[in-house]
């Protein structure tokens, strides 16, 4: 990873940035940007996947309030299938990072792309669990959306949104197939797709 920086000097401004939300068939993919207070670590960030619930959720308001920065953006089902789920991902990743109260120096962002952005950027293969802004920003994530989802699923009963939580489980596709989709279910999803072709 040559950045041509002296990573050193740039330790406490340095952005982690996470997605969660790409699988599902229905609902917003949600992304976090972190930067980290070096002075006020907190303990146990891990991939918000390797967390309990209760965990993330203690954790969730635990990195907002000693975090020197953080941001909760989204890209919303309407742009997944104008621009294609990749591209929502990344505008949305890039909505988190304009959106930190702090211009981060760099910006580590989890998986092998990056989005576009006006900072320095890297990317980390399973950043969430070898970089702790990047955890970060994954339970921002997952917190956020999982809380969305639970409130999807008193909006649309019947679907079992707030046990899945969007992904295409045997539950959630024989309910498609029962109900038929709704307005937050992905149109460009190849499950949902074939339903409105039928």
């Amino acid at each position: 990873m040559q950045l041509g920086l002296d990573f050193t000097l740039v330790q406490e401004l340095v952005a982690g940035v996470d997605e969660v939300g790409r699988g599902p068939l229905c609902g917003a993919v949600v992304t976090a940007a972190v930067i980290l207070d070096p002075a006020r670590p907190i303990l146990g960030l891990n991939d918000s996947k390797k967390l309990s619930e209760a965990r993330r959720e203690q954790l969730f308001d635990e990195i907002r309030e000693k975090a020197l920065a953080w941001c909760i953006a989204r890209a919303e089902v309407e742009e997944i299938d104008q621009l294609n789920i990749l591209q929502a991902t990344m505008l949305a990743m890039q909505r988190a990072v304009e959106g930190l109260s702090i211009t981060p120096k760099l910006a580590l962002i989890d998986g092998n792309r990056c989005p576009t952005l006006h900072v320095p950027s890297a990317a980390v293969v399973k950043g969430d669990s070898q970089v702790p802004a990047i955890a970060a920003a994954s339970i921002l994530a997952k917190v956020s959306r999982d809380r969305e989802m639970q409130l999807l699923d008193a909006q649309y009963p019947g679907y079992g949104i707030a046990a899945h939580k969007g992904y295409p489980t045997p539950v959630h596709l024989a309910a498609l197939r029962r109900l038929g989709p709704t307005p937050i279910h992905r149109r460009s999803f190849a499950p949902v797709r074939a339903l409105l072709d039928d």
